[in-house]
């Protein structure tokens, strides 16, 4: 059983070597956005960063804009580096793109995207049906990916809750163990689960897979 967490977004982008800000077109990512843009998964977003090459962490970003010919809009960039655009087609026609002002050198930095559950829906109680709620959304977006990608996609097995302490170790009142800011809950967990307490809201919620 792993994590799907994130996996490296596909963008066919080549950066100068001591570069700090890159345009991107907003066209690319909205390619992966509208594959959300349903109510089958409503509650969840893809979460764009840069990963540095050989570290496993994020670059720093100082800022992020989309920018047009008429308007440039301001993007929300979080502690960790990660921001999420809007799903409009009308920047897609208006041929905006995405400028990210990074702190290191961008060929240092490859772009990544995460799948996870929106801000809206992350709060330190949850009932079952909530629970499966979110696992049925995670569900069908992997459903429908495999449609036509059976031989890449993993299935989901869980959610896995994450906190913003990495140093995070907690039983929850249903006698679950966060260990390292991370609790699993797998599938079987889940069908007979009444609810869960959680010490803080979470950080992100995203599925537990496996191939």
């Amino acid at each position: 059983m792993k994590s799907l967490v994130s996996f490296v977004l596909a963008v066919g982008l080549v950066f100068p070597a001591c570069a700090e800000t890159i345009d991107v077109e907003y066209s690319r990512f909205y390619s992966h956005v509208k594959k959300l843009d349903n109510e089958d998964t409503q509650a969840l977003q893809f979460a764009f960063g840069f990963l540095r090459v050989g570290e496993g962490r994020l670059c720093d970003i100082n800022q992020a804009d989309i920018v047009t010919d008429k308007q440039t809009m301001t993007l929300d960039v979080s502690k960790e580096g990660r921001f999420t655009v809007p799903t409009e087609r009308a920047l897609k026609l208006a041929n905006a793109y995405v400028r990210i002002d990074l702190k290191e050198a961008a060929n240092l930095c490859d772009m990544s995207v995460q799948l996870e559950t929106q801000p809206s829906y992350l709060k330190p109680h949850y009932t079952v049906e909530e629970l499966n709620f979110l696992y049925a959304q995670y569900e069908a977006f992997f459903n429908e990916m495999g449609s036509f990608l059976s031989f890449l996609m993993p299935s989901v097995t869980g959610l896995m809750i994450q906190f913003n302490d990495e140093n995070l170790d907690y039983i929850t009142p249903e006698g679950l163990p966060i260990n390292n800011g991370v609790l699993q809950l797998n599938e079987d967990w889940l069908k007979d689960a009444k609810g869960i307490t959680l010490p803080e809201a979470p950080l992100r919620i995203t599925a537990l897979a496996s191939s």
